[in-house]
């Protein structure tokens, strides 16, 4: 069963890198070339080094780029570097078939239009292959290491490179397209962090409540999550009323709430949004046990 379960993730993800590299790769044949969009990453950072060393655009990145791309497979894994040859093969040849495609080119005398579509579709197609665990290659790597080295969030280290890449183009580009590439690295970075962030956000709830055992039984039997007890009292009368701290879906907390409320109405309530989950009934499946471990050790 858990062979099975493994070949249809890999199969989901495989998917999944091909369709944003499919979204990448339109917004770029349809918003950024046709209105002379100018972007970040190692084609823009190759730009910079072509005006300081005169070294030629494609020698560059053909340097650059397989170098990121050991640097992932040295710190990223064997997996990640198989997604990401993936990606170095699809993007290149759908957005030649983008390209030669009739009436995908979408020109408009408003840049600020083509940058706002660009941006968004942009930033959800990279965000879809980051979430498949892959990268779209070159300038995507050095975030994805920093994220795991450093815990530096993928959107602001992606911001913050092609941000510097951007100025450093001020030299030798019309200011004004700089400004629009700027704007238009924004807004792809806005749209990925969402999209990293989107179904794993969740809501914590703490209870601070005399009845804190009832309110424990109703969400583990109830309410079916789990839950946390945590060692407090309270502040003016000194009673060592444990907090529960829990984690629901935002259709649980109406719930939840109302079972407070009914347990004991003067229960005081903490809620918060949390930006990701990992765990047990979260990304990982439920299991149910009879003792809690350390009830078993104690046991035995």
């Amino acid at each position: 069963m858990k062979e099975h379960w493994n070949w249809k993730k890999q199969l989901a993800d495989l998917a999944a890198i091909l369709v944003g590299n499919t979204v990448y790769a339109f917004a770029v044949a349809a918003f950024v070339l046709p209105n002379g969009l100018i972007l970040g990453g190692s084609t823009g950072l190759g730009l910079v080094v072509r005006q300081l060393c005169g070294l030629p655009v494609e020698w560059f990145v053909a340097a650059f780029n397989p170098v990121m791309f050991l640097v992932g497979l040295w710190v990223l894994g064997r997996q990640f570097a198989l997604t990401t040859l993936v990606s170095s093969f699809w993007y290149p040849v759908i957005f030649g078939v983008l390209q030669r495609l009739p009436g995908v080119a979408f020109p408009t005398e408003e840049k600020l239009l083509a940058v706002v579509c660009a941006g968004g579709m942009i930033g959800a197609g990279i965000g879809i292959v980051i979430r498949a665990g892959a990268s779209t290659g070159g300038m995507d790597i050095p975030p994805l290491v920093l994220q795991k080295r450093a815990g530096i969030p993928v959107s602001v280290s992606i911001y913050v490179f092609d941000f510097a890449i951007l100025v450093g183009q001020f030299a030798f580009v019309r200011r004004e397209d700089v400004l629009y590439g700027i704007l238009l690295v924004l807004a792809y970075s806005l749209v990925l962090d969402k999209v990293l962030v989107q179904g794993s956000s969740r809501t914590q709830v703490k209870v601070v409540s005399a009845r804190h055992q009832a309110i424990r039984e109703e969400i583990l039997h109830r309410l079916d999550r789990g839950c946390t007890l945590i060692q407090a009292e309270t502040g003016l009368y000194g009673n060592p009323w444990p907090v529960v701290l829990t984690v629901v879906s935002g259709r649980e907390l109406p719930r939840l709430t109302r079972m407070v409320q009914q347990l004991d109405p003067d229960a005081f309530l903490v809620v918060s949004r949390v930006s990701e989950v990992r765990g047990r009934g979260f990304t990982l499946g439920k299991v149910y046990r009879e003792k809690e471990p350390w009830q078993e050790r104690r046991s035995a």
